[in-house]
């Protein structure tokens, strides 16, 4: 035990001990993650909890409609059954299911859900994320909120406390600033300016990075609370730092300043890019994504999509339904570029569960994988094999700026031509 608070050391002059003594936090003004403008938000797929947002009486989409009420939106998140759209305003708008608190603002009304609605945050928005059932938004000045629920194999587990849904956004991280959010089916993770990377939440395929398999379900002896309060990544090099971080639906992909990346999560079809393992409760170096340059990762179910730093598209992990885009071909154990994107430069790929996306410089965008829920802007709910150029009523005059896909829905941003 040390002094008690207020006990003078000898020789030192008295200092307060306790814990109200802060340390002034970095001043810094974060920005939008892209600088693509601004545009309007199109919805395609299933929306029967609302998440189309496209009101009451359309349940599906088969084509990309558009979100009449939100004009101006810099950035998308597609949840499990929800949306969550930012404005350039700095201010977070939310549609869809809201069971578990997703929406992060009180729905009365069923039809309150099947159209945006303001969530109340206080200060202006740059970046969200969001899974099957949780929504989170990061401020300009680093601070985190958090709403819904993370899930287990068994049930909800709680936000960062155990017990029932967060119905309303709640600062995430006392005393750390951050700079890049990130979120997979029932996880977090947190990118702080200083290059720790914080997790919280779902443990059980090793997605956390920081909890051993002997802890992974419900924490075990420890509880709850070792999964759901945000702890640090920790690395052996203690010189070396975070530089970015992707969260998927399984998996976490964190990028090092000595240029590797390390992963940690499920890696039944490979989709890692290590070759031996299962799963990876600690950070692992994946030797295959490490070999290259990845402006973005995008990880779903069991695949994932990477853009290098050159604009070009790779896939890798498991070929069914084509989600790969790689035509009739299997799986992939190393990231492989995508032929029918290889002469064009992408600047944002998105994958949804069992679907991939790639949104063009030029504002084409570009779907494959599984029709079933006719996320594929398409018109039907056939599987596609290698990417497709999606056409509209609603694209004919728009670019596309932005994807992202969910459990059974896909969002865009497009903007005038």
């Amino acid at each position: 035990m040390g002094p008690q608070s207020g006990m003078k050391k000898r020789g030192r002059p008295s200092v307060s001990t306790t814990s109200s003594v802060q340390v002034p936090l970095k001043k810094i003004k974060l920005d939008f993650r892209h600088s693509r403008g601004s545009g309007q938000v199109l919805t395609i797929g299933c929306g029967d909890t609302g998440q189309l947002g496209l009101g009451e009486d359309v349940m599906e989409k088969t084509r990309p409609g558009l979100v009449k009420e939100l004009p101006d939106v810099v950035d998308i998140v597609a949840g499990g059954m929800h949306t969550v759209c930012l404005d350039k305003a700095g201010e977070v708008w939310t549609f869809g299911c809201n069971d578990e608190g997703a929406l992060g603002r009180p729905t009365p009304e069923e039809e309150d859900t099947f159209v945006p609605g303001k969530v109340e945050i206080g200060g202006k928005v740059i970046q969200i994320s969001g899974g099957d059932s949780h929504s989170a938004a990061l401020t300009e000045d680093g601070r985190v909120f958090a709403w819904g629920t993370f899930r287990d194999s068994s049930g909800p587990i709680g936000l960062v406390k155990p017990g029932g849904p967060q119905t309303t956004p709640l600062k995430v991280l006392e005393n750390v600033v951050i700079k890049k959010i990130s979120s997979g089916e029932h996880h977090m993770a947190m990118l702080s300016v200083d290059g720790d990377l914080y997790s919280f939440g779902n443990a059980e395929q090793g997605q956390l990075g920081r909890v051993s398999s002997i802890f992974s379900q419900r924490g075990g002896r420890r509880g709850l609370d070792m999964l759901l309060q945000p702890d640090k990544i920790h690395i052996s090099k203690r010189s070396t730092h975070f530089t970015d971080v992707w969260a998927g639906n399984y998996d976490t992909f964190a990028m090092t300043s000595e240029g590797e990346m390390l992963v940690m999560g499920l890696n039944n079809y490979n989709q890692l890019g290590v070759n031996e393992g299962l799963t990876f409760f600690m950070p692992t170096v994946s030797p295959s994504f490490t070999s290259k340059k990845w402006q973005q990762i995008s990880v779903g179910q069991h695949h994932a999509l990477g853009l290098d730093d050159k604009g070009k598209v790779y896939a890798i992990g498991r070929s069914d339904y084509g989600r790969l885009g790689l035509g009739s071909e299997g799986d992939r154990k190393v990231p492989t570029l995508v032929p029918d994107l290889a002469e064009m430069t992408c600047v944002e790929v998105a994958c949804g569960s069992t679907v991939s996306f790639a949104v063009a410089e030029d504002g084409a965008c570009f779907s494959w994988g599984m029709g079933t829920n006719s996320q594929l802007g398409t018109g039907n709910d056939e599987d596609v094999l290698t990417p497709y150029n999606i056409k509209s009523k609603a694209l004919e005059t728009r670019s596309v700026i932005c994807a992202s896909s969910g459990g059974q829905h896909t969002v865009l941003i497009a903007r005038q031509k």
